[in-house]
Parts: structure tokens; sequence; C-alpha cells
């Protein structure tokens, strides 16, 4: 595949950033930045015709000026303090994503033909990634925050998320490995992350959970919903666990925006969570989440063979370690549910 000059990279970026007006909406009015939302093209699938009919490792690039002001209307109707805007990633990041792409199991990819629209980079966008799906949830879209993973080694980033759900104390130490070490590099950091929006491209449509661009169903039939139905429910109009009984501490599990929770928490934490199906404490925020990163975790470490451990460290001595669940009891409906999902049961 080709590789972007610098030279040309850059000027996409700034001619994507001068274009770019302000979103069309006043800074307040929540009622217009909905209407906008949904108003914009992003979400027709016709919008995306032309992207289709690319090699699907060729649906790659710069964030353009309307996914840009989409990007910036969602983080304003969300109250989210980022301030989205255009990306301009040097000739190495890029390389690094298309090798994080191309180590990606060709059967993923294969499923992907259908269904992603586009890879974008931006930075701030309010989070690691951003997907979204068309109004009639036939593609979908995703966005990476480049100046995150721009600086972020595999396990550095890893361990960055997963304490962003804890308020820092110095008594508590929570890391985690997701690469060994010839590859904790920022490569990996990308594959991960790619991981997890692919799997969220990948539920749209297809009868995984509820679209994650409405509110949980007031009637919902959990049995339409292959994945959804294994651990999640709405109970109160909002979306609960099967686990929530021995799992208290759940509802207030968030991850990069305002901490809930005390670093002295991560051990009970982590101890209710092996009482669940969910493989990663991320996939217990959401039904869309739970899929997503059972999808990225699942194949980063039964069929790509990686390492996925979250250790916790008490004035410095170890009290904890997580591994993956994959093969254990309480992860084996979710293998089979992933398996018939991605159409070919694996090892590696």
């Amino acid at each position: 595949m080709k590789r972007i000059p610098v030279k040309l990279l850059v000027a996409l970026a700034l001619i994507s950033l001068a274009a770019h007006a302000a979103p069309p909406c006043p800074p307040a009015d929540k009622e217009c930045m909905f209407k906008a939302l949904k108003a914009s093209p992003l979400l027709i699938s016709g919008h995306w015709a032309a992207a289709m009919r690319k090699p699907v490792q060729e649906r790659i690039g710069i964030a353009t000026p309307d996914v840009l002001e989409y990007l910036q209307l969602d983080v304003a109707l969300n109250d989210i303090p980022n301030k989205p805007r255009a990306a301009a990633p040097d000739a190495a990041f890029m390389a690094d994503v298309r090798r994080a792409f191309d180590e990606i199991p060709p059967g993923i990819k294969r499923l992907l033909e259908a269904r992603l629209a586009g890879i974008y980079f931006a930075d701030d966008i309010g989070g690691t990634g951003f997907t979204e799906a068309t109004a009639d949830q036939k593609v979908g879209f995703v966005v990476l925050d480049h100046t995150v993973l721009a600086k972020q080694t595999a396990n550095a980033w890893a361990t960055w998320k997963d304490n962003t759900p804890f308020r820092p104390d110095p008594g508590w130490k929570l890391e985690t490995r997701i690469a060994e070490r010839t590859r904790d590099d920022r490569m990996h950091a990308i594959q991960y992350i790619l991981l997890h929006e692919i799997g969220h491209v990948l539920s749209i449509g297809a009868g995984v959970h509820p679209p994650w661009t409405a509110p949980p169903p007031k009637d919902l039939d959990p049995s339409k919903y292959y994945f959804f139905g294994l651990s999640w429910r709405v109970e109160g109009g909002r979306y609960a666990t099967r686990f929530d009984a021995d799992f208290p501490k759940r509802r207030d599990v968030r991850f990069y925006f305002g901490a809930k929770l005390d670093a002295a928490d991560m051990l009970p934490v982590y101890e209710s969570l092996e009482k669940t199906s969910f493989p990663t404490l991320y996939a217990a925020t959401h039904p869309a989440d739970d899929f997503a990163e059972s999808f990225a975790s699942y194949v980063h470490v039964v069929m790509m063979g990686r390492d996925h451990e979250v250790r916790l460290y008490r004035q410095g001595r170890l009290v904890k370690t997580v591994g993956p669940c994959w093969g254990q009891a309480r992860c084996a409906y979710k293998r089979t549910a992933l398996e018939s999902a991605l159409g070919f049961p694996v090892t590696r």
C-alpha cells in the first residue's frame, strides 16, 4: 500500500482546518446541536458510497471538515470540554497505523469490507476513539485521536486508560499490560484501539445489542440481541447488568471524564469484575462497549496470542492480578457468541 508523504499529510490537514467553519449552533443551544447532528450527511449510508468502493485498507486518512464538524457538535451536545480539530500526523505515525491494520487477522478485515466507511484521525476528540453508525444501521465510521496515540506505547496507554475511573492515590497503583516487551510500542497501542472501534463497526445492524445512538428501549426484548441478553437488561429506564447485585460499584465506573471511585476501590472493583462475564472493566460500562471490548480482547488474546493483564499494587506490593477470561467458565458463553458472530471458531 502507498505511504502518504509528510508534506502532503500536513497540507491536507491545513486545507481541512482552513475550510472548516464553526459549528452552526450557538454554544448553549442543545436543541440546535441535536438537530444538526441528526441532519448530518454522515448519517446517510449513501454518503459513503465512494469510500465503500475502495479496498478496506485504503479507507484511512485525516478527518474531513464534515467529520470534524460532527465531532465538535457531539462534544458540545454532551458537555465534553474538548475541542476537536484537524490532525497533521507525520509519515512515521501513518506507517504505524497501516502496520497495525495489516496485522489484524484477514478474516476480520473481510468482515469490515461491507461495514467500515473509514478510519479518520483528529486531535482532542474527547477520548481515544469514536465510532458512529449511519441512521439505517448499515455502515459506520471511526475517528481516532492522533494526539493521544502519537505519544503512547501499548502498555502506557492501557495503564492510563484503566486508571481513569479512579482518583489518584500514591498508596495504590494499577498497571495494565497488553504487550510483551518486544511489542510495547505505539503501533501495538494503535492496534488494540483499532480492534475496539472495529468491534463497534461490526456490531452495526448485526443484532448484537440495541443501537448506542438511542436511549434504552422501554419495551426491549433481550432475545432480539444475542450478545446483549448474555449480560444486560433494561431497568428503570437505563441499562443494568445481571451482576449488579454483586457488583455495587459498577454504576460508578466512569472512564476518561470525572473519576467517581477512590483508588482504594480498585481491589473490590476488580474482585467483583471476576464474578461477571465482562472481560475488562470497560466492558461493564455499556452494552455497546461490552461487545467492542469483548471483541477486541478476544481477537487480541485468543486469535493473535497477545497479553492482557491488570496488576494492582498496594504500598508497592502486588495484591491482585487479573488475566484474560477466555479460558474461564465465566466468559464461556461470550466466547461462543463471539465465535458464532465472527463465523469461524479459532484458537489463534
